[in-house]
């Protein structure tokens, strides 16, 4: 059984790892009311071009760009993202487990025959995967300390020169996508080639056709679509490199938080723990007194 020693050490142990806990809740906060601010701001931005990638693309002239280009599927590169550190709950896990559910599923024989390639984003993903000898081109670790554009157009600079010179005939992308602060997505989605999308939706209330707005173009269509693809395609990273930080810094400050509460409450019940064994050691005392000068009294 610990003695009161053990368990007081144990007390300071935890408040200790408590005030940690709650420091890192506090700078995860700051963190993520500057990532959110980020996204919400990248946001409208991404949407609006790839409205505009999207009436652009609904011309036949328009869909000679090279990244448009379906082809036979041999090679595939998968895009992981997760975290640099730990601490923040089941973010990592969940997205290894989707990441690994889903090549699985669908590049199953890719992966064995070599043919799938891993671009991993974070320390915590590469680290998985390397130890399972899974076939990975490159890495990008610690960027999220100090996230900038550049990052985003690193990536994609080396996922367009694969797929453009035929190393790469799908990309796709693994991320989590920031909802709330309690809440993460995780996205799968295709970068290249750019996914064709339907350029009418049909409104199921109305019967009728949205169509996309209009644009006139100067100069030509073609030319602005071969100049705003690889912006669209650097940003739309760009995007989801912002995400995934501020899907991290929520998880890893609901993690915190949930670790700090826990502490407390384990806190309490190791001092009511104490104060038990604190009350019976004093009792056990005072029986040993009175025993003994009772029996001081019977010997006299």
């Amino acid at each position: 059984m610990a003695t009161l020693r053990d368990i007081k050490h144990r007390i300071s142990s935890i408040k200790s790892t408590q005030k940690i806990t709650k420091a890192m809740k506090m700078v995860a906060a700051a963190k993520l009311r500057r990532a959110q601010d980020s996204i919400i701001a990248a946001r409208p931005y991404a949407r609006k071009m790839k409205e505009l990638l999207e009436s652009l693309s609904s011309s036949a002239e328009n869909n000679t760009n090279p990244s448009f280009v379906q082809r036979d599927v041999q090679n595939v590169a998968l895009v992981i993202i997760t975290s640099d550190r730990g601490l923040c709950g089941a973010f990592n896990t969940n997205i290894i487990k989707t990441a690994v559910n889903h090549i699985n599923s669908n590049h199953s024989e890719a992966n064995q025959n070599g043919r799938l390639h891993l671009i991993m984003v974070g320390k915590k993903g590469y680290d998985f995967f390397v130890r399972r000898n899974y076939k990975i081109d490159s890495k990008h670790i610690n960027i999220f300390n100090n996230l900038n554009f550049q990052h985003a157009r690193g990536i994609m600079n080396e996922l367009g020169a694969g797929f453009l010179t035929g190393k790469y005939d799908k990309v796709e992308i693994i991320y989590n996508e920031f909802k709330s602060i309690i809440q993460q997505r995780i996205n799968i989605e295709q970068l290249l080639p750019i996914p064709p999308e339907l350029l009418k939706k049909l409104d199921a209330k109305n019967i009728r056709a949205t169509i996309l707005t209009d644009y006139i173009y100067e100069p030509s269509s073609k030319e602005i679509i071969d100049a705003l693809v690889p912006k669209h395609l650097n940003f739309q990273m760009w995007r989801i490199l912002l995400e995934s930080n501020a899907a991290e810094q929520g998880a890893r400050m609901i993690a915190m938080d949930s670790a700090t509460t826990n502490a407390n409450d384990l806190v309490r019940l190791l001092a009511l723990i104490y104060n038990k064994a604190r009350q019976a050691a004093i009792t056990k005392e005072l029986l040993e007194i009175v025993s003994g000068a009772e029996a001081l009294k019977k010997a006299g």
